[in-house]
């Protein structure tokens, strides 16, 4: 499982086979099955998840009860919770596994002290800061001021193989609407003949 890491970070970075084996030492393969809660509101977590297989999902509950997505991590993505990683603090996400999945669980250290191995790293880290940052910014937008349809077509474009993989309020949860509104969006989109 970690050759897929590998492979990941050896298609951003230039890193042999000898660094990454230095710089593996403290990553673990953690499976988690389906429905499998992995982080608790008021937790901290010291580490992160890069996704080899399955799919996660990090999200908040309101005074209501109800959940609002924030993430989807599929193959090849990251998801961590950064106020525990970072900072010590207390998360205010949930963190769970909607299908069976294999995840490298990387410690919060890690980019630093493979950095010392490999500088190298130190630009991937500041990437995928950036395009964390990049990715929230756009999302806070489409939820500001999207429509309906126009926040369903760019999750289609981010997530392009979710759709089939997600239950429908879920997908409705992430943007920010009904499921009822998320059904008269697919079915205009039937009627324009789009296809995801």
């Amino acid at each position: 499982m970690l050759e897929h890491l590998k492979a990941y970070l050896q298609k951003k970075v230039a890193i042999t086979d000898e660094q990454f084996a230095l710089i593996s030492d403290k990553l673990k393969v953690k499976h988690f099955a389906k429905n499998e809660m992995i982080l608790m509101k008021g937790d901290v977590s010291a580490h992160g998840y890069f996704v080899v297989e399955g799919l996660l999902r990090s999200y908040s509950i309101d005074s209501k009860g109800k959940a609002h997505i924030i993430q989807f991590a599929p193959e090849q993505w990251w998801l961590s919770e950064r106020n525990g990683m970072l900072y010590k603090e207390a998360s205010d996400f949930f963190i769970d596994a909607i299908e069976d999945t294999h995840a490298i669980v990387v410690p919060s250290d890690f980019i630093v002290q493979a950095a010392n191995i490999v500088p190298c790293m130190n630009d991937l880290n500041h990437t995928i800061l950036n395009n964390a940052i990049r990715f929230m910014q756009k999302r806070i937008n489409m939820l500001l001021s999207a429509t309906a349809e126009e926040r369903y077509l760019d999750f289609i474009k981010l997530y392009p193989n979710l759709t089939l993989r997600v239950p429908q309020w879920m997908i409705a949860s992430y943007l920010g609407i009904t499921p009822e509104s998320l059904s008269r969006v697919r079915k205009d989109l039937a009627h324009k003949h789009f296809k995801p």
